[in-house]
């Protein structure tokens, strides 16, 4: 059997029409009609049309497992990490990755600090003995000779000039407090940050310098802080919710 014949099936069998089952769900009747016949290219992406497969498997009382397998089984046109269907069933949670370097950049930036470091003592070394010392001869005239005279030269200070650190302009915390809550978090240029279940008692934060966009699957299970200012309450348990996040982000 395959996934749109599942969707159809347990829909039918907890009772619901397609409008029912949109309804409760947020997603488009065309949309889960399309679902049902197998065709999730209208989903806007492999991500989404997961996150919809899950979002109908909650609501049918179904387990998320079964109905996401069948999907990469069926239509998943990607090789997906063994660590990514381990966070997506909970097995394992997503860890932010550290930047890498290597060994041969390393070596570029150590050379570039050493040259950096000798050149500036030698221009320093050569400032210091350049300096010039003006002397004046004496002319002798026919009531006294004057005395010979010199004028030391002042050495200019220069500050340094501090340097801004960017800091990101929004950053969301999102806290599961109520009960367990889907997510797609994406930035202000539309890129995925996190794709995911988080747990009753998790909690994770996301930054952005201009933006964050994030779909709630059970929007009255999370409380959510922008910069540190808690939001007010955005939905219900079990409710889909779509919300954009900025820097003056107040409800």
């Amino acid at each position: 059997m395959s996934l749109g014949s599942l969707l159809k099936q347990a829909r039918t069998s907890a009772g619901l029409s397609v409008d029912d089952l949109a309804h409760r769900t947020s997603i488009r009747v065309e949309l889960i009609r399309d679902f049902e016949n197998d065709d999730f290219s209208k989903s806007g992406g492999e991500t989404y049309a997961r996150g919809h497969v899950r979002i109908l498997a909650n609501a049918l009382g179904m387990t998320p497992s079964i109905l996401l397998d069948a999907y990469a089984e069926e239509h998943s046109v990607t090789k997906r990490a063994m660590a990514d269907m381990l966070i997506e069933n909970n097995v394992m949670v997503a860890r932010s990755e550290k930047p890498k370097i290597s060994l041969k950049t390393l070596s570029i930036i150590s050379a570039a600090a050493v040259f950096v470091v000798v050149a500036g003592q030698v221009v320093l070394s050569n400032f210091h003995s350049s300096s010039p010392v003006r002397v004046s001869i004496a002319t002798p005239t026919s009531s006294a000779t004057s005395s010979a005279t010199s004028s030391a030269s002042s050495t200019p200070t220069i500050s340094p000039t501090p340097i801004a650190t960017n800091t990101a302009a929004v950053n969301v915390s999102v806290a599961a407090v109520r009960g367990n809550s889907w997510l797609l978090v994406t930035d202000s240029q539309g890129t995925t940050i996190f794709s995911g279940e988080m747990l009753k008692g998790q909690s994770n934060s996301f930054s952005n310098d201009k933006s964050i966009s994030i779909r709630f699957g059970s929007a009255g299970a999370v409380d959510v802080s922008v910069n540190g200012a808690v939001i007010p309450t955005i939905g219900a348990i079990g409710e889909v919710v779509d919300r954009t996040f900025g820097a003056n982000s107040t409800n």
